[in-house]
């Protein structure tokens, strides 16, 4: 059994001004994000310089903040709109949806890609790597904020909480959908591979591990269980993105059309 240290949320304040560990976590994710995609971008036979990369992490944040924020409100915070309106805008209390920010996240590089003149399925491909980090980065900010425990629990790994041994489900999270996501699909996407399969992959991936650890995560209060005592919100948001993920995948090997990420591929999909 470990003890919760119980950190300060609150990294360190200017007069009045504060700033949260969890504003600086998803800064960090904005930037490693940046960093890969300009690693990517400098490979041989690319087709994206560092202005793309640019413009295209700015758009993604746009996404990631305005998604991430209305999903949330919408997916689990109705009843905290209810009773505060301005709810919806104070992010700096916590409250961001994974499925909000990828929608939001859609939306803005299918805005990228038509200013661009890009298949917007070349630029979700090239982007598939990039959450992971910023994935992994954000549940290290949920573990020090002291929120989205995990269920009761006698391992010798689980934390104690308000009396109370938990599983760290925030660390679970932080591992499988953060690092191990990574590690696969920055591996998968290091040769060309027919266009929406690395997008497909990304989605498959992430609704699997999501759903694995729901299992062990205690959903929202104010929500609870959907069904049989097991069923969570966020699993039942999860199912969309493995059958679309792996439609995605099995649709990409079918056609095998050529990643526009790429100048110069033909037939891809037959590298190791």
């Amino acid at each position: 059994m470990l003890k919760y240290p119980g950190f300060n949320p609150i990294a360190f304040s200017a007069g009045p001004v504060k700033v949260h560990w969890y504003g600086i976590m998803y800064l960090l994710g904005f930037a490693a994000a940046w960093w890969l995609a300009r690693r990517r971008a400098a490979r041989p036979r690319s087709t994206w310089t560092a202005n793309d990369v640019d413009d295209l992490i700015f758009f993604g944040m746009l996404g990631v903040i305005l998604g991430g924020r209305i999903g949330y409100v919408v997916f689990y915070g109705l009843k905290f709109w209810a009773l505060d309106p301005w709810y919806p805008l104070k992010i700096w209390e916590g409250g961001m949806s994974f499925h909000g920010g990828l929608l939001g996240v859609a939306i803005a590089l299918a805005i990228f890609a038509w200013r661009r003149g890009r298949r917007v399925a070349d630029v979700y491909d090239f982007t598939a790597p990039l959450p992971a980090l910023g994935l992994f980065f954000g549940r290290i900010g949920n573990f020090i904020n002291g929120e989205l425990w995990g269920k009761v629990t006698t391992v010798p790994w689980g934390f104690l909480v308000n009396g109370q041994v938990r599983h760290p489900s925030q660390l679970y999270e932080a591992g499988l959908e953060g690092l191990a996501l990574l590690a696969v699909v920055w591996w998968y996407t290091a040769q060309p591979r027919p266009r929406w399969a690395a997008s497909g992959l990304f989605l498959l991936l992430y609704g699997i591990a999501r759903s694995l650890v729901e299992f062990v995560r205690v959903p929202d209060e104010h929500i609870g269980y959907l069904a049989g005592g097991w069923l969570t919100e966020g699993q039942v948001l999860s199912v969309p993105m493995i059958l679309i993920g792996a439609a995605l995948l099995g649709w990409a090997y079918r056609r095998r059309a050529a990643s526009g990420n790429y100048a110069g591929v033909a037939n891809p999909g037959t590298a190791a």
